[in-house]
């Protein structure tokens, strides 16, 4: 591992900060040096990770105080700033020490009930807030603020190192450690984090001040320093002798299980997945909490899930318990897919899923009578899924959720093969999983995300980088959804992405083209894992008399305004009905399929039938819980609806511009923006289909009924 520590790089951190002369420099050293080792994913991923330092302040009557910045709850160390840390003032938190070591009501059994609340409470009494900006972000101080408190170094520098874990999650992973460091390491038994590991952090460093830092075993890596930098180089002078003690080691060579001859897809077997993994928000009411699906191949985890013995590897537990809360202690394994049976697949895929749930559920009332703790089961499902001869999937609420799932996974697999060739892997207890799993300060980090009503959704809308396109697609991801739109304009479609942000999925696509739109949904598949909602929203307005039309015109408007509508429709349903969760289908007709306007039958006339195409998706895949709906808009600025056309339609209905454009009852122009909330109030109707909802400010001419 390469140290990155760069004078010009520290002095530019540390000199920005200097703005804020509330701030302390050594917070600025920490800062830079956080973000260091949060650049390296072998020593921190996601969130996880502490550092710390010591400081000292003037508080409002001018006291001294003793103060210990420490990274909050949940932060990413990796673009960390000054304002990411918590300040706690110390004194209290030693007092606490003095107690526990003078005997004073607090015994070995105190310390392990210690209730969670009672230490929140007890960090929260004791913080100190320097500046507004402090206060306003609200971070919760670590579970392992203690630990830091209780250990007299300036810097401390808390890291999951993969190569640690790799060595420490052993029967005999005390022995392996002390191979590699001596005594230089003070050595530390698995406890779950809070007072008593830093009760017995502190007390094994007391027994040897010497030591350059702390084993936690199965857990992390703890180095010391008076300075940012002299902690930062002893944590990777220290993980570099772990890996080179692993790549000693070898490579151990598995063996492998028998694969078909053939296998199915990645875009095949993921919806399959993903409409597995579901659970539904009323029984019996095809209303289903889902996730989105990250897909992961690389050599390391193509040996893992090839491996015969791939069930009993996954059964050995997590490479830490900071990893827990996000992909619960074990994966799902599923057999090789075989391209041969995909029925057969698809059901031994929901057979294993239902029995993992049974499993987890049988866990959490084991460990909930034998803990006699009053908690709340979560929910049963999957988070990690190993396919043999394909990879590894990451589930999450959201696609950065499922991808930060999918990274642990993969560490996890590689951290587990060079364990096996050195010894056996072994986690942690299933005592232990449960303490963290529900230990509510473990819990905090996720249950303060609130997802929105499309949360685990993926929407697809072409057109997306027309007008009605990126307002319907803006308006689906701000409530929560994954969103991929697709477009033939390259250019357009990318800058429209970098308006909806990195995680959008943009696909050049001619819906007229049918391997084109095959593609766009196997690339769909791949990102997300599936699609639940699909806005069929591309058009072009072509005119002409009736009675002059060429064929060639007409027919071309028809393959753009009627045949992309069927073609798109057929891809969504072969996708949602692997998925087997029903979905939406919503469709932007036009008034025109009902309210024809002169001149303009090229237009109106394959709209009428994609309106009653419409309707035969809604008859033909109710029974699938496929909802069909569309929407019946009219004159909204666009690209189809241009200057250019506004005046030559205005011309046509003997109106000038702008009573055309408030040609309605309500006197209003209706915008994108309005077509969009519609499209959404339609994808939240869970039991509307065959329905039209006009978006025009009022037009009896083109009511329905």
């Amino acid at each position: 591992m390469k140290n990155l520590w760069e004078e010009a790089g520290f002095d530019t951190v540390t000199t920005s900060q200097e703005s804020d002369a509330q701030l302390p420099r050594e917070l600025a050293e920490l800062v830079y040096a956080s973000r260091l080792l949060g650049r390296e994913s072998r020593l921190v991923m996601h969130g996880g990770g502490n550092t710390s330092v010591k400081s000292q302040h003037t508080d409002v009557i001018g006291n001294k105080v003793n103060v210990l910045y420490i990274k909050g709850s949940g932060v990413d160390l990796a673009d960390v700033s000054a304002y990411d840390f918590t300040a706690v003032r110390i004194e209290p938190l030693q007092k606490l020490l003095q107690m526990i070591l003078a005997g004073r009501h607090l015994t070995d059994e105190y310390l392990k009930s210690f209730s969670n609340q009672e230490l929140k409470n007890f960090l929260f009494l004791n913080l100190f807030s320097l500046t507004d900006h402090m206060v306003r972000n609200g971070l919760t101080p670590s579970i392992e603020t203690l630990l830091h408190a209780f250990l007299p170094h300036k810097f401390i520098f808390h890291t999951h190192s993969q190569a640690l874990l790799t060595l420490t999650n052993q029967p005999d992973g005390e022995k392996l450690v002390r191979e590699v460091f001596g005594n230089r390491f003070g050595i530390v038994p698995y406890i779950r984090p809070g007072l008593e590991l830093a009760r017995y952090a502190e007390k094994v460093y007391a027994g040897d001040t010497k030591v350059e830092g702390l084993v936690l075993l199965k857990h992390g890596l703890v180095t010391l320093g008076e300075t940012a930098r002299d902690a930062y180089d002893v944590m990777i002078r220290a993980v570099n002798e772990l890996e080179e003690r692993i790549e000693k080691a070898g490579s151990k060579t598995f063996a492998a299980v028998d694969l078909p001859a053939g296998l199915l897809s990645l875009e095949k077997v993921a919806p399959v997945i993903r409409g597995a993994c579901v659970r539904e928000k009323v029984p019996g009411g095809r209303d289903y909490e889902s996730f989105i699906l990250d897909f992961r191949s690389s050599p390391a985890i193509m040996e893992y899930v090839n491996a015969a013995d791939l069930p009993s590897l996954a059964a050995r537990g997590t490479m830490t318990p900071d990893f827990i809360i996000r992909t619960k202690n074990l994966p799902l394994v599923l057999p090789p897919p075989d391209a041969n049976d995909p029925e057969g697949f698809k059901k031994d895929v929901h057979e294993a899923v239902e029995s993992y749930k049974k499993e987890y559920t049988a866990y959490f009332e084991r460990q909930k009578d034998a803990s006699g703790r009053d908690v709340s089961m979560l929910d049963p499902l999957p988070r990690v899924v190993l396919v043999p001869g394909l990879g590894l999937f990451g589930l999450g609420k959201t696609l950065r959720d499922a991808r930060v799932t999918a990274d642990i996974a993969a560490t996890t697999a590689e951290a587990v093969l060079q364990a096996e060739s050195i010894g056996c892997f072994e986690s942690i207890s299933e005592d232990e999983v449960f303490g963290i799993e529900y230990w509510d300060m473990e819990q905090a980090k996720v249950k303060k995300v609130r997802h929105d009503v499309f949360a685990g959704k993926v929407a697809m809308v072409t057109g997306g980088a027309g007008a009605i396109g990126l307002a319907t697609a803006k308006a689906f991801m701000e409530r929560g959804a994954e969103v991929a739109i697709l477009d033939l304009d390259s250019h357009s479609l990318e800058q429209v992405k970098d308006k909806l942000g990195p995680d959008a999925l943009a696909v050049a696509c001619d819906v007229t083209d049918r391997s084109s739109v095959s593609e766009a949904f196997r690339k769909i598949c791949r990102t997300f894992g599936g699609v639940d909602i699909v806005v069929s929203n591309v058009g072009a307005a072509f005119q002409g008399r009736i009675g002059d039309l060429t064929d060639e015109l007409l027919r071309k408007s028809f393959e753009l305004n009627f045949f992309s509508h069927q073609s798109i429709s057929q891809e969504a349903v072969a996708v949602m009905r692997l998925q087997g969760t029903g979905g939406n289908l919503l469709y932007n007709v036009s008034k025109q399929a009902v309210n024809p306007g002169p001149d303009f039958g090229a237009y109106g006339l394959p709209k009428a039938a994609t309106l009653f195409l419409m309707r035969q998706y809604a008859l033909d895949h109710g029974r699938d819980g496929i909802r069909a709906n569309g929407i019946n808009a009219d004159r909204i600025r666009s690209g189809l609806l241009n200057d250019d056309m506004i005046a030559s339609r205005s011309k046509a209905r003997g109106l000038s511009r702008e009573e055309y454009m408030a040609g309605n009852l309500l006197k209003l122009e209706v915008t994108a923006e309005d077509v969009a909330e519609a499209f959404v109030h339609l994808a939240l109707e869970k039991k509307t289909t065959g329905s039209i909802t006009t978006v025009d400010g009022g037009n009896i001419a083109a009511a329905l009924r």
